[in-house]
């Protein structure tokens, strides 16, 4: 393994898990808000509109927290990964169907004006996290973290020696 490679993978875990951890705690303290937002997408039936925004904000800080400290890294990527695709094809949803919502993945959401909106700007954001998730899926291993991931290979040393 290059040795950058776990740096990276540790920038892309404190990001990725950042950015869950803070949206997911921004939510929490505002349920009946966080219901509001997954509302305005006009996607759900309205009997799953309150457990979704009751429970997607701690899932968020639970995923977060698991990357940030870097404790079963690959299956919180991949979670992170599928919340980010469907972020996007929910926001996309809205964008193609003329909604005009705020997204809701920082706390607020529902109707705003037309004009208001920053889909692409949501979007683009999104893919970049799940570029994130897909990196750390691929290269788990990195510093600083509580367990390391058992399919990884070693770190060895210049004869070949495992470094551990």
């Amino acid at each position: 393994m290059k040795p950058w490679i776990p740096w990276v993978s540790l920038a892309a875990r404190l990001v990725l898990g950042g950015v869950m951890l803070v949206a997911g705690a921004l939510k929490v303290t505002d349920p009946e808000t966080a219901a509001q937002a997954v509302r305005a997408y006009e996607l759900l039936p309205s009997a799953l509109v309150e457990p979704v925004g009751w429970g997607l904000p701690f899932l968020e800080i639970a995923i977060g927290l698991l990357l940030i400290i870097g404790f079963g890294v690959r299956a919180s990527a991949a979670a992170a990964g599928v919340f980010m695709i469907v972020f996007i094809a929910a926001v996309s949803s809205a964008w193609a169907r003329g909604l005009s919502i705020d997204c809701g993945c920082f706390g607020g959401g529902g109707q705003v004006a037309p004009g208001q909106t920053k889909y692409l700007q949501e979007i683009l954001r999104d893919l970049g996290l799940l570029v994130l998730a897909g990196w750390l899926w691929l290269k788990p291993a990195s510093k600083f973290a509580v367990v390391s991931e058992p399919d990884t290979e070693p770190e060895t040393g210049p004869q070949g020696v495992s470094a551990s």
